[in-house]
């Protein structure tokens, strides 16, 4: 009989031949097929230098290039264009700096507001390390701050018969150190409320690689940027800022001190080190923001005919190089400037580059978009992720992350007209809010919001109408807190301006003890005075351009040798150098006492007795032996620690517009507040409030789709097709609507010839508002439309794979 014969393999043989099926190729293991970049150039010059070696290592290789970090906040740039997401941590390294610039120029020279005495009003030691402590302890995103002073430059109030004396060196720095093992925490897990707090400027006379000030230091090009100043010909070229005074008695003076250089010279008052290896000290690769200090030199000569202004001192603000984002797209516009990592994306040609911000020094911080003219396959729901291509094999790579091209694109019509009758009643039904509508200040109050009559009645308020109650009663001028969403994210940096102060406050009122003794000639601190918080207050305002308010609010007799104290800093305009600083203990009404603010009695009564929540920071603090020692020591408590307020542990006020108060505008206000010892010593109490006031219209609204619980008051309020298309926020266009684009959902397409792949927020919401007026529009053509079907190669591939696999299990395994 005839049999059927069956082609029969070895076992092994038959699983090879599968593998090799189902693999169809060999694998090329991730990231070997790539080649070299500036990315992997950088990453190896950061790995070859480490604790043990860098003290032998050539000064070139503990020094990134300039253009390693990209895209540096400019302070005039700062109100013209937005800022990117990845910047904001840079911004406000920026604004830190320039923050305690000012202050220390201010109260260097605040001097001349007092009698001249055979005494100095300087601020003592403790002051200078617990300011630079509370930079980094109020901001987890800044790991040092220091303030570093010219040989024989700096003045103390800490030593006894040292009156106009200067110390050879001073230079106050504190860094976050890493707690992991210290016997403080049994936890064992970083905390980052361990500080390392030391004065650099204690060193053997003899030493030159100690000294910050000579070459042999070779990290130093943060004091080089500033120091010594050397100025060609006059030095009275200073720049000047005018603060006008109003003190309790009603008493008024205007003050003119010397500053770092204005935001409208060159080069400005920042400088930006390159990315350096913090060899011996944190030894991390840190960027550094550097300000000059001002100060009168020679001091109390009694001719001032010879003193003159001079920078002695630098404000420095570093932050970890590994936590800055960097942009590996090509240059274009938006990236045109120094970047050393430009075009090191791995994007198909079909695609175009997006950075997207929170990655730090890592690849994949971008996103492929498709180019015009191009759509995601109907598979693929979103970008292509850049982390995804930096881990995908040279298979992965060839074969997928790529947008198939467009065939038909249409023409936007050149003439257009009105919707039809029908037409534009149903597009009115799905957006009712706009039949019949409430105007003024009941558009607030409504459930169906129109966000356009909303801001037209935030604009038409202003500062000659606010009063009229035949216009607006007290209640119109005090919105619900939905309006101001997203306050916190996007005013995050300014709030923190406002815990750094009550950071500082609540660590001297609880670290220094002005009635205490100390062995040698060291003297206490004094008490805070009246100068000081002053100029921390106006600091807030001059350091940074947002803020447009600042106010420093103690609790009643809890000020040195005053009942009331509340100076308060504000402008009037945007760009200048003339500012204004009141102290409203002046106002005697009831109704207008700083005591009966909502947002003062709010934090009072939720921190009257409770302080368990606080956050705790320790500091390690050592200090120099005795005046001119050549050699540090432990602080007599050792380590000491005080506990602050957080930035959840603040107030943020309902947008208000501030018709009696000094700033007239729309604004949203954050207090933070501070605490210090009782009269004994023995327990935690109240001490006041520290708040900042900002201008609600540099908002940024959001309009697009949100959960159900966010409290914002524009949520859906955006004009994409819903069917068609997703809403993604636009940041910069600030408290107007528009502020969003109209994306292709996953198998629509972008119709027309364009630069773009998206619908613009702005100009949806022109022809929607066109629609309700009944004049010509284009509101319909504002959809994406249906993407064709993709070719159905991949599928007879996948067929024929699935058929031969199939027949050779057949033929290994039959028996």
């Amino acid at each position: 009989m005839w049999r059927k014969s069956v082609l029969r393999f070895p076992k092994l043989t038959c699983l090879f031949i599968l593998a090799a099926l189902l693999g169809e190729h060999s694998v090329v293991g991730q990231f070997e097929w790539q080649s070299r970049d500036e990315f992997d150039a950088v990453k190896y010059q950061m790995d070859s230098v480490t604790a043990e070696n860098c003290p032998i290592k050539n000064v070139n290789e503990l020094h990134m290039p300039e253009d390693a970090v990209s895209h540096l906040p400019d302070i005039k740039d700062i109100n013209i264009n937005p800022v990117f997401p990845n910047r904001t941590a840079l911004l406000h390294l920026h604004n830190m700096a320039l923050n305690r610039a000012f202050f220390w120029s201010y109260i260097l020279q605040a001097r001349f507001i007092r009698p001249a005495t055979n005494d100095t009003y300087d601020p003592g030691m403790m002051y200078y390390f617990l300011s630079t402590v509370a930079d980094v302890s109020s901001n987890p995103r800044l790991n040092s701050s220091a303030v570093y002073f010219s040989p024989n430059m700096s003045y103390t109030s800490s030593y006894r018969s040292f009156f106009n004396k200067t110390l050879p060196l001073f230079a106050p720095r504190t860094f976050r150190a890493d707690d992991y093992n210290d016997p403080i925490h049994l936890e064992r897990y970083s905390t980052l409320n361990m500080f390392d707090v030391r004065d650099l400027g204690a060193i053997s006379k003899n030493s030159k690689s100690e000294n910050y000030t000579t070459d042999y230091y070779r990290i130093n090009k943060w004091y080089q940027a500033w120091l010594p100043d050397q100025v060609d010909g006059r030095q009275d070229t200073k720049t000047t800022y005018q603060v006008k005074i109003r003190y309790a008695n009603n008493t008024n003076e205007t003050f003119t001190f010397h500053g770092p250089p204005g935001a409208d010279e060159v080069p400005g008052p920042l400088k930006w080190t390159q990315p350096y290896f913090d060899c011996g000290r944190s030894n991390k690769w840190v960027v550094g923001a550097v300000v000059p200090i001002a100060d009168i030199f020679p001091r109390h000569t009694g001719f001032r005919h010879i003193e003159y202004p001079t920078y002695t001192a630098a404000a420095v603000m570093e932050m970890d190089f590994e936590r800055i984002d960097i942009n590996q797209c090509p240059k274009g516009q938006g990236n045109d400037g120094p970047n050393r990592f430009a075009d090191t994306a791995r994007c198909k040609e079909t695609t175009e580059c997006e950075p997207i911000h929170g990655y730090g020094f890592r690849r994949g911080g971008y996103q492929c978009r498709c180019k015009p003219g191009h759509r995601l396959p109907n598979t693929v729901r979103r970008p292509y992720l850049g982390e995804i291509l930096e881990r995908a094999t040279s298979e992965q790579h060839n074969e997928n992350f790529h947008c198939d091209k467009i065939g038909w694109i249409q023409k936007q019509p050149v003439q257009w007209g009105k919707m039809t009758p029908l037409l534009r009643l149903q597009y009115l039904e799905r957006n009712s809010n706009y039949m019949n509508s409430t105007q003024g200040p009941n558009s607030t109050h409504t459930k169906a919001k129109n966000i356009d009559h909303i801001i037209s009645y935030i604009r038409s308020v202003n500062e000659h109408n606010c009063n009229n109650r035949a216009l607006f009663s007290p209640d119109d001028l005090i919105l619900h807190g939905d309006i101001g969403y997203g306050a916190e994210q996007q005013f995050e940096n300014e709030a923190r301006m406002a815990l750094r102060l009550a950071n500082f406050l609540s660590a001297f009122l609880q670290v220094v003890d002005s009635t205490e003794v100390f062995s040698g000639n060291r003297l206490p601190d004094r008490p805070l005075t009246e100068d000081q918080l002053m100029a921390e207050t106006l600091a807030l305002v001059l350091g940074n351009t947002k803020i447009w308010a600042a106010g420093t609010f103690w609790e009643r007799r809890k000020f040195p040798n005053r009942t009331l104290f509340a100076p308060y800093a504000y402008k009037e305009q945007l760009n200048t150098r003339k500012f204004k600083l009141e102290d409203l203990a002046r106002l005697n009404s009831t109704d207008d006492l700083y005591l009966k603010k909502p947002w003062y009695q709010h934090l009072k009564s939720r921190w009257s007795t409770n302080f368990d929540d606080l956050e705790k920071y320790y500091l390690k603090i050592r200090i120099r032996s005795e005046e001119y020692a050549d050699h540090t020591q432990k602080y007599e408590h050792f380590p000491i620690s005080y506990k602050a307020a957080d930035l959840r542990h603040g107030y943020w006020t309902r947008p208000y517009f501030d018709c009696n108060g000094f700033v007239k505008k729309w604004v949203s206000t954050y207090a933070a507040p501070f605490f210090g010892w009782d009269s004994l010593r023995t327990k935690l109490e109240f001490k006041g409030v520290v708040t900042v006031t900002m201008d609600l219209q540099t908002l940024d609204i959001n309009q697009c789709p949100g959960k159900y619980h966010t409290p914002n008051a524009f949520k859906e309020t955006n004009k994409c097709d819903a069917k068609t298309s997703y809403c993604v926020p636009i940041l910069g266009r600030g408290f107007d609507t528009g502020g969003y684009k109209c994306e292709c959902k996953q198998g629509y397409e972008y119709p027309f010839e364009d630069a773009i792949t998206y619908f613009d927020g702005q100009l949806v919401e022109s022809e929607f508002l066109n629609l309700v007026a009944n004049q010509a529009t284009r509101y319909d053509m504002y959809k994406c439309r249906l993407a064709s079907a993709s070719t159905n190669t991949s599928t007879w591939i996948m067929i024929f794979v699935f058929a031969v696999i199939t027949n050779m299990v057949t033929l290994c395994f039959t028996r």
